[in-house]
Order: C-alpha cells, then sequence, then structure tokens
C-alpha cells in the first residue's frame, strides 16, 4: 500500500471493483487496440490497396488480435518522455509487439479516434452498470413498500405534522424518482454512437485519399466500425471530436440520479432522528468517539455527501461543452479525464450504499405509532365536526369551537410538555355532545391514510413489476460497503 502519495478516496472507500476496472487503464488501452483492429479489418475489407496489392493483410491483423490485452506499458511511458503524445506513444507499442502490422496501425486516423471512440464506448458501459445497480436499489424498495403498505405513518408538509400516510406509501416517492431516472438513463444510453473515422477537422479528408474519393467505400466506413464496435451507428458529423453536450447529458443522467439518492437519504435521517426508521448499524459499528450511544445515520449521510459532489460536477462537462473553439481545442482533455470518470466512480458508490441502505432498513413500528395518535387528535376534528353537524350542530360555530379547543390543547403540548388533551377538552364541550369513548372511536390510524394502501398496490402492480420483471437478468445485486 503507497502512503506517501494522495490515493482517490473514490477507488480506496467507494466505488465497487467492477466500476473502476470500467474506468481503468486495462480497458481504455486494450479498447484503444480494438478501435486500431477494427479499423485495419475494415480498411482491408473495404479493399485498401496500393499498386493493386492489398495493404493490410490477414497476418497482420491475426498479429495485432494476439497483442489486445498485453499492453506493453514500460514501452509506451518511456515513448511518452520523448515525443509527448500518448496516442503516438501507444501506436508505437502496440507495433513493438506487432512488427508486421506496425506501419498500418492508426492508419488514417486522427487522435480522437481512439480516444473519442473509446469514451464512448466505456460510458456506455458505466451506464449499463449504473442501469444494472439502479434496478436493485428499486426492487429493493419496492419489497420494502409492499411490506409496509398497510402501516399508518404521520405525513409531513413543510416538516410539520400533515394527514397520515403510509411507511410505504412514502417509500413509493423514493421509488417513482428512481424510475424517472430509470428511463433517462435507458434512453442517453440508446442514443450514444460512435464517433467513428472522421479525420482531424471532421470532413475524412485522410479517408477520401486512402480510397481514392470511392464514395461508397466511404460511406461503409463508419458504418461498418460501428457493428463491429456493438454500435448501431456513428454520429452523422463532428469536428475532430465527438460533440461534448454528449458528456453533459451523460452526466447530467448521473446528477439526477444523485439527486434523487439526496432526497431518499436526508428522508432517512430526519426519520432516524424522529427514531420512526434507522439505517442498518452493525454490532461492533461506533457511531460517535466521544458519545457511545451514539447511532449515526453515516450512510445515509455518505449518500448525501457523494451525491453533492456529483450534481456539482454535472457542471464540468457543461462548461467545458460551451467553451469548445470551432472544431476542437484540447482543454478539454484533462477537464474529461477527470469529470467523467469520477462522476461515474461517486456514483457507482452511491448506489452501493442505496442497495445496503434500504435493504436493511430498520422500521420501529411502536414509535410510528406514538408519534402519529400523538398528532391525530387534530387531524380527527374535521371528521368529528362534520358528524357533529349532521346530528344537528351548526357548522361554523362548531368550527369556532373546535380551532379555539385545539389552540387550547396546542399549548398544553407545547408550553406545559404534557400529552395532548384535545379530546378530553371536545368530551367537555356542551357543543358537541360526545363521550370521550365515542371520541376514542375516531382514534383508528387507518381510517385517515386515504388511498395509500391502493395506491401502493396498484403502483407496484401496474409500473414497477413490470419493469423488473423485464430486467430479471439484471437482479441480486449485493452491495459492498468497504468502510
Amino acid at each position: 500500500m503507497n502512503t506517501d502519495t494522495y490515493i482517490s478516496p473514490l477507488s480506496e472507500r467507494y466505488s465497487s471493483k467492477e466500476m473502476q476496472y470500467i474506468f481503468s487503464q486495462d480497458k481504455k488501452f486494450s479498447t484503444w487496440r480494438k478501435l486500431w483492429i477494427a479499423l485495419a479489418e475494415t480498411e482491408k475489407e473495404l479493399g485498401l490497396s496500393s499498386d493493386g496489392k492489398p495493404v493490410i493483410t490477414d497476418e497482420m491483423i491475426e498479429e495485432m488480435k494476439a497483442h489486445v490485452d498485453d499492453i506493453n506499458y514500460d514501452v509506451a511511458k518511456e515513448r511518452e518522455k520523448k515525443v509527448r503524445h500518448d496516442v503516438m506513444s501507444h501506436v508505437y507499442a502496440y507495433g513493438q509487439q506487432c512488427p508486421k502490422a506496425a506501419g498500418i496501425i492508426h492508419l488514417g486516423a486522427t487522435s480522437c479516434y481512439v480516444g473519442d471512440n473509446t469514451d464512448i464506448i466505456i460510458m456506455r458501459e458505466g451506464l449499463e452498470l449504473v442501469r444494472k445497480k439502479l434496478v436493485n436499489v428499486i426492487a429493493v424498495l419496492a419489497d420494502f413498500a409492499d411490506r409496509y403498505k398497510d402501516e399508518p405513518t404521520l405525513a409531513f408538509t413543510h416538516f410539520q405534522p400533515a394527514q397520515p400516510t403510509t411507511v410505504g406509501k412514502r417509500a413509493t416517492l423514493w421509488i417513482n424518482e428512481f424510475m424517472i431516472d430509470l428511463e433517462d438513463v435507458e434512453y442517453v444510453m440508446g442514443t450514444l454512437k460512435l464517433l467513428g473515422c472522421k479525420g482531424t477537422t471532421g470532413t475524412q479528408a485522410s479517408f477520401k485519399e486512402l480510397f481514392d474519393n470511392d464514395k461508397e467505400k466511404l460511406d461503409k466506413l463508419d458504418e461498418l466500425i460501428a457493428k463491429k464496435m456493438g454500435f448501431s451507428a456513428c454520429v452523422p458529423v463532428s469536428g475532430q471530436t465527438y460533440s461534448r453536450k454528449t458528456d453533459t447529458r451523460v452526466l447530467n443522467v448521473l446528477a439526477g440520479i444523485a439527486a434523487s439518492a439526496h432526497k431518499m437519504s436526508n428522508d432517512i435521517r430526519l426519520l432516524q432522528h424522529l427514531k420512526e426508521v434507522e439505517e442498518p448499524f452493525e454490532k461492533d459499528q461506533i457511531g460517535s468517539s466521544a458519545m457511545a450511544y451514539k447511532r449515526n445515520p453515516m450512510r445515509s449521510e455518505r449518500i448525501a455527501s457523494l451525491s453533492r459532489y456529483v450534481m456539482i460536477d454535472a457542471l464540468n462537462p457543461a462548461i467545458t461543452s460551451a467553451t469548445q473553439w470551432f472544431e476542437r481545442t484540447l482543454d478539454d482533455s484533462a477537464n474529461k479525464r477527470l469529470s467523467v470518470a469520477e462522476g461515474f466512480l461517486a456514483l457507482d458508490g452511491i448506489l452501493d450504499l442505496c442497495i445496503n441502505v434500504t435493504d436493511g432498513l430498520v422500521v420501529n413500528t411502536k414509535v410510528i405509532e406514538k408519534h402519529l395518535l400523538s398528532e391525530l387528535p387534530f387531524m380527527i376534528t374535521e371528521n368529528i365536526m362534520m358528524d357533529a353537524t349532521r346530528a344537528g350542530g351548526n357548522r361554523q360555530e362548531l368550527h369556532e369551537a373546535i380551532r379555539k379547543l385545539s389552540v387550547e390543547a396546542g399549548k398544553h403540548v407545547k408550553q406545559e410538555g404534557a400529552e395532548n388533551n384535545l379530546l378530553e377538552l371536545i368530551a367537555a364541550s356542551p357543543e358537541f355532545d360526545l363521550s370521550l369513548e365515542q371520541l376514542n372511536g375516531y382514534m383508528n390510524p387507518a381510517d385517515y391514510t386515504g388511498r395509500s394502501s391502493e395506491q401502493v398496490a396498484s403502483y407496484l402492480d401496474g409500473v414497477v413489476r413490470p419493469m423488473l420483471e423485464d430486467n430479471k437478468d439484471l437482479l441480486g445485486v449485493k452491495a459492498q460497503i468497504n468502510v
């Protein structure tokens, strides 16, 4: 372990090995080599020749295929010190391993052929992993919502007590935001296109020269390369690079997921303060170095912390896209290397935390019931008033009487620290002619949750479970939390 150099916490603490591999050097440079093979194969298939003889042979291509993964990093690094160009350093290093093919590697291409096409391939694979984990977050929450769809709980607006809902219904609000995110992920994944072979300014001038201005071959060039790399198409027009708006779109999707995770984590943190719901807390876990009794919601807090990073990180590609000059500038490169990779690594950590937290949520039903019953007398007054009106009372007079009694009960609770005595006050009021026993008959929380249970069942059956069935091959992810 290196202790004398900086190590990113994204790789050491937060992101999974799976996501780290997608953004690894091995993945990047082996993909470069696959792109060089795809280019050579395509040029050969399109009949690239000189003086009637093929320029590229099967022997050259087989030699290239034999060295896709055994990348000679030492040679590339030494070469880059001399030429100060990463792509040409790897062209040289690949050529050292493939002497027969050395002269045709990268033929007609510019650096962005491997750089930009690889970035698109890696982002798509990153989104596939994001999608997989997002589906699992939704699946865990769906089970939770179903389990607690009938459990009444105090709902809040402005974090002030409002009409009751159920624990499961509240969970569907979290699910719904993640479902919106899933739609965005799938849409952006479906629209990603390779850059293809566009040349130094996007005009394909070098390939026009190579293929003697054969329009049919030039039209097939991008089509064949896209197919070989598993894409349906390449972008129709470009400068030297694909539009940096693509990076903006991708990171905006990541930021959207982060916002949903942040909202959910905030709700869980507030509920943990109320002792109603708690995130998992392990047997030997320490909540505070000073206060041994503490059970801090550290995982939900970490979700919020990383989520803010991802949401702010989305500004990087937006500003980069806006400041590109003409057919390209290089001020995107250093920023892209950081912002795109770190956005994915951070979100990967967020999704693992979301799976872990939601899979182990503890619901303290007795605390929930206590809180709800302490506020319920205020909430049932409308029903009491309507029933008293039907029995012959004056609605306006009853409203004013309940208002005054509610204020009195509120003072009793807030200023004296006593229990809510509104029902006793109503029972003692001659305007209502109701006994305390009759009033207690109104105190069934399930009578005030509206259609919460039905809404949960309908939403899960009609929206969530069909999606989970369509993606059942992605289910079963168990998140590993490093610290």
